[in-house]
Protein backbone atom coordinates (compact mmCIF):
# COMPACT_ATOMS: atom_id res chain seq x y z
CA UNK A 1 0.00 0.00 0.00
CA UNK A 2 0.82 3.61 -0.83
CA UNK A 3 1.98 5.27 2.06
CA UNK A 4 -0.96 8.68 2.71
CA UNK A 5 0.35 11.77 1.48
CA UNK A 6 0.25 14.91 4.12
CA UNK A 7 -2.42 16.52 1.94
CA UNK A 8 -5.14 14.88 -0.32
CA UNK A 9 -3.64 15.45 -4.15
CA UNK A 10 -6.24 15.18 -7.22
CA UNK A 11 -4.96 14.34 -10.47
CA UNK A 12 -7.51 15.91 -13.01
CA UNK A 13 -7.21 14.60 -16.58
CA UNK A 14 -9.71 15.15 -19.48
CA UNK A 15 -9.79 12.13 -21.51
CA UNK A 16 -7.70 11.95 -24.87
CA UNK A 17 -8.60 12.82 -28.65
CA UNK A 18 -11.53 10.88 -29.66
CA UNK A 19 -12.80 10.51 -33.10
CA UNK A 20 -16.14 10.92 -34.18
CA UNK A 21 -19.02 8.25 -34.00
CA UNK A 22 -21.25 9.84 -37.13
CA UNK A 23 -24.59 8.42 -35.94
CA UNK A 24 -23.78 6.19 -33.04
CA UNK A 25 -24.14 6.88 -29.10
CA UNK A 26 -21.46 9.75 -28.19
CA UNK A 27 -20.24 7.19 -25.20
CA UNK A 28 -18.76 5.21 -27.33
CA UNK A 29 -16.68 7.03 -29.38
CA UNK A 30 -13.16 5.89 -28.85
CA UNK A 31 -9.64 7.31 -28.94
CA UNK A 32 -8.07 8.11 -32.36
CA UNK A 33 -4.02 7.21 -32.47
CA UNK A 34 -2.96 10.39 -31.49
CA UNK A 35 -5.44 10.33 -28.17
CA UNK A 36 -3.51 6.60 -28.10
CA UNK A 37 -0.38 8.22 -27.98
CA UNK A 38 -0.69 11.31 -25.85
CA UNK A 39 -2.58 9.09 -22.88
CA UNK A 40 0.53 6.85 -22.95
CA UNK A 41 2.57 10.16 -22.51
CA UNK A 42 0.80 11.25 -20.04
CA UNK A 43 1.20 8.05 -18.32
CA UNK A 44 5.33 8.69 -18.49
CA UNK A 45 4.52 12.16 -17.61
CA UNK A 46 3.06 10.88 -14.21
CA UNK A 47 5.22 8.21 -13.62
CA UNK A 48 8.47 10.63 -13.76
CA UNK A 49 7.04 13.17 -11.60
CA UNK A 50 5.81 10.52 -9.14
CA UNK A 51 2.11 11.47 -9.67
CA UNK A 52 1.28 7.88 -9.03
CA UNK A 53 -2.64 7.54 -7.95
CA UNK A 54 -4.05 5.61 -5.26
CA UNK A 55 -7.82 5.45 -6.84
CA UNK A 56 -9.25 6.30 -9.84
CA UNK A 57 -12.74 7.35 -10.96
CA UNK A 58 -13.10 7.08 -14.55
CA UNK A 59 -15.99 8.06 -16.66
CA UNK A 60 -17.62 5.22 -18.23
CA UNK A 61 -17.62 6.60 -22.08
CA UNK A 62 -15.13 4.80 -24.07
CA UNK A 63 -13.29 7.12 -24.44
CA UNK A 64 -12.67 7.87 -21.03
CA UNK A 65 -11.86 4.57 -20.20
CA UNK A 66 -9.19 3.82 -22.71
CA UNK A 67 -7.85 6.69 -21.78
CA UNK A 68 -7.20 4.87 -18.46
CA UNK A 69 -6.15 1.72 -19.89
CA UNK A 70 -3.45 3.70 -21.67
CA UNK A 71 -2.62 6.15 -18.79
CA UNK A 72 -1.91 3.54 -16.80
CA UNK A 73 -0.14 1.34 -19.25
CA UNK A 74 3.02 3.91 -19.26
CA UNK A 75 2.72 4.96 -15.66
CA UNK A 76 2.74 1.14 -13.68
CA UNK A 77 -0.16 2.14 -11.85
CA UNK A 78 -2.15 -0.31 -9.79
CA UNK A 79 -4.78 1.91 -8.35
CA UNK A 80 -8.10 1.02 -7.73
CA UNK A 81 -10.87 2.22 -10.24
CA UNK A 82 -14.23 2.72 -10.66
CA UNK A 83 -15.55 3.32 -13.62
CA UNK A 84 -18.80 6.29 -12.19
CA UNK A 85 -21.48 6.44 -14.83
CA UNK A 86 -22.19 10.06 -13.01
CA UNK A 87 -18.98 11.29 -14.35
CA UNK A 88 -20.43 11.77 -17.85
CA UNK A 89 -22.51 14.54 -17.81
CA UNK A 90 -21.31 15.76 -14.56
CA UNK A 91 -20.72 19.44 -14.23
CA UNK A 92 -17.63 20.94 -11.70
CA UNK A 93 -20.05 21.25 -8.41
CA UNK A 94 -21.26 17.92 -9.04
CA UNK A 95 -17.80 16.66 -9.08
CA UNK A 96 -16.52 18.29 -6.56
CA UNK A 97 -19.23 16.54 -4.58
CA UNK A 98 -17.90 13.26 -5.62
CA UNK A 99 -14.26 13.93 -4.65
CA UNK A 100 -15.21 15.24 -1.41
CA UNK A 101 -17.24 11.36 -0.94
CA UNK A 102 -13.47 10.14 -1.48
CA UNK A 103 -12.31 7.52 1.50
CA UNK A 104 -9.94 9.15 3.54
CA UNK A 105 -7.29 6.76 3.22
CA UNK A 106 -6.53 7.49 -0.67
CA UNK A 107 -3.31 9.95 -0.67
CA UNK A 108 -3.92 10.31 -4.37
CA UNK A 109 -7.05 10.05 -6.22
CA UNK A 110 -7.40 10.88 -10.10
CA UNK A 111 -10.19 11.89 -12.00
CA UNK A 112 -10.07 10.90 -16.12
CA UNK A 113 -12.79 12.89 -17.62
CA UNK A 114 -14.83 15.01 -19.66
CA UNK A 115 -14.55 18.80 -20.84
CA UNK A 116 -15.96 21.36 -19.78
CA UNK A 117 -15.95 19.66 -16.35
CA UNK A 118 -12.98 19.03 -15.77
CA UNK A 119 -11.25 22.42 -17.29
CA UNK A 120 -14.37 23.92 -14.72
CA UNK A 121 -13.05 21.60 -11.71
CA UNK A 122 -9.45 22.60 -12.11
CA UNK A 123 -10.49 26.27 -12.34
CA UNK A 124 -12.57 25.91 -9.66
CA UNK A 125 -10.79 24.14 -7.01
CA UNK A 126 -7.21 26.37 -7.20
CA UNK A 127 -8.58 29.80 -8.82
CA UNK A 128 -6.84 29.87 -11.93
CA UNK A 129 -8.47 29.51 -15.98
CA UNK A 130 -5.92 27.76 -17.59
CA UNK A 131 -6.38 25.86 -21.31
CA UNK A 132 -7.74 22.21 -21.31
CA UNK A 133 -7.39 20.38 -24.48
CA UNK A 134 -7.80 16.59 -24.85
CA UNK A 135 -5.80 14.63 -22.55
CA UNK A 136 -4.70 17.54 -20.84
CA UNK A 137 -4.12 17.06 -16.32
CA UNK A 138 -3.96 19.54 -13.89
CA UNK A 139 -2.38 18.23 -10.09
CA UNK A 140 -4.14 19.92 -7.05
CA UNK A 141 -3.14 19.78 -3.92
CA UNK A 142 -6.06 20.14 -1.38
CA UNK A 143 -5.41 21.49 2.30
CA UNK A 144 -7.46 19.43 4.93
CA UNK A 145 -8.90 16.31 3.86
CA UNK A 146 -11.45 14.92 0.87
CA UNK A 147 -14.49 15.92 2.67
CA UNK A 148 -13.61 19.44 2.81
CA UNK A 149 -12.57 20.29 -0.97
CA UNK A 150 -14.16 23.22 -1.77
CA UNK A 151 -13.62 26.18 -4.44
CA UNK A 152 -10.34 28.41 -4.11
CA UNK A 153 -8.62 25.60 -1.75
CA UNK A 154 -6.74 23.81 -3.77
CA UNK A 155 -3.02 24.62 -4.91
CA UNK A 156 -1.94 23.76 -8.79
CA UNK A 157 1.46 21.82 -7.91
CA UNK A 158 1.68 20.63 -11.51
CA UNK A 159 0.31 20.31 -14.94
CA UNK A 160 0.49 18.83 -18.38
CA UNK A 161 -0.12 19.53 -21.92
CA UNK A 162 0.49 17.27 -24.75
CA UNK A 163 2.28 18.67 -27.25
CA UNK A 164 1.32 19.87 -30.45
CA UNK A 165 1.55 17.52 -33.50
CA UNK A 166 -0.29 15.78 -36.71
CA UNK A 167 -3.36 13.78 -35.67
Amino acid sequence: MVPMRAVPRLIVMRHAQAGELPGGPDAERALRARGRRDAAAAGSWLRAHGFVPDAVICSTARRARQTWLHVSADLGAEAQVSNDPRLYDANAEQLLDIIRQTRPEVGTLMYVGHNPAAQQLAATLTGQRQEFPAAAIAVIDLPGDWAGAAAGSGKQAAGWIPPRGPD
